[in-house]
């Protein structure tokens, strides 16, 4: 990533915006399942330059689809977790933070299907799921737009940084199919935006399932308009059944790794992605287990929820379960 995108791309608090965030954080962790009209008052309170900022890439005019935030206060911190769901931050002001991130962009969601619809992800490695493709795991991670499968998929998502691995090598990808567009053929762009591909659930939405892994489709990989183009891809689970849209899945993964940008992020770094402009990924990394692996946190969140949607979640910002809503959209 070059040192000017970095610029364009990125705001870094001033010592009072980093106090104030923090402030208003420490007082949103105490309710960060309480609608957003709830915090509405603590989401007018945040530093205009940050609501600023961050409002604008939310109306999609980066061609990049990330933008960075820099110098978030972690605060203090326990031993990186090596099970799932250990719920040791639960409570921690870094809730508040991303729920108001998520809150002014839309609306924090979590989905009942993955991991019983918590709305703070913990992302780090576990002990002997170093394979998995999801965020457990360790090996390289391929480009995907997230919850590729599913009708409701995030608009945003947001992951801070609390810990490097010890290496500092370990980057979030991040590729933009507007910049990636232009690596292909009008040809191949023709069979992209016709409905054929099928998108199998991820492995985090299928722990524990057994059988056959249900698909999603047939949807196309790229929609909306010609000079502002979205996507629906999964390096891993997107398939075509034909040679001729197989090969239009393989030249748009080589398009997005020819516009790929690597973000080392360091502690009090929050990229937030644009869910529909831009696939991300992970590289590889070697976790040690000793309380020091790397350490992110993550928030899903949307422009807006369809009334019926609310009025069928089993809690608040909760999405339910694709049983529940399939066939509806």
């Amino acid at each position: 990533m070059t040192p000017a995108l970095v610029e364009k791309q990125t705001h870094r608090l001033s010592e009072a915006e980093t106090h104030k965030l923090w402030q208003l954080s420490r007082l949103a962790a105490d309710a960060s399942e309480a609608s957003a009209l709830a915090l509405s008052g603590l989401l007018l309170d945040l530093p205009k330059p940050v609501r600023t900022a961050l409002l604008e890439f939310a109306e999609g005019s980066a061609e990049s689809g990330f933008f960075l935030l820099r110098g978030v206060t972690v605060g203090d911190l326990p031993d990186t977790p090596a099970v799932h769901h250990s719920g040791a931050l639960r409570g921690h002001p870094t809730d508040g933070t991303l729920t108001l991130v998520a809150d002014l962009l839309g609306s924090l969601i979590g989905y009942l299907d993955e991991k019983d619809g918590a709305l703070i992800h913990d992302v780090h490695a576990v002990p002997g799921e170093e394979r998995r493709i999801e965020n457990s795991g360790s090996v390289a991670f391929d480009f995907h737009t997230e919850n590729v499968h599913h009708p409701l998929r995030p608009d945003y998502l947001g992951l801070l940084c609390l810990r490097q691995d010890h290496e500092g090598v370990a980057a979030t990808r991040v590729a933009s199919i507007r910049e990636a567009v232009r690596h292909l053929t009008d040809e191949q762009v023709a069979v992209l935006r016709t409905p054929q591909f099928h998108s199998s659930y991820p492995a985090s939405f299928t722990r524990g399932r057994t059988g056959p892994v249900p698909r999603s489709g047939p949807h196309p990989a790229v929609f909306g308009p010609y000079d502002r183009p979205f996507m629906r891809f999964n390096s891993h689970t997107t398939h075509a059944s034909g040679a001729e849209a197989t090969a239009a899945l393989k030249a748009l993964a080589d398009a997005l790794e020819a516009v790929c940008h690597n973000v080392v992020l360091e502690p009090g770094d929050l990229i937030v992605v644009d869910n529909h402009v831009a696939a991300h990924g992970r590289s590889a990394f070697v976790p040690r287990y000793d309380g020091r692996d790397r350490w992110l946190r993550r928030f899903y969140s949307v422009r807006s929820i369809l009334g019926w949607t609310q009025h069928m979640m089993p809690r608040q910002r909760v999405i339910p379960t694709m049983e529940d809503i399939q066939g509806v959209l």
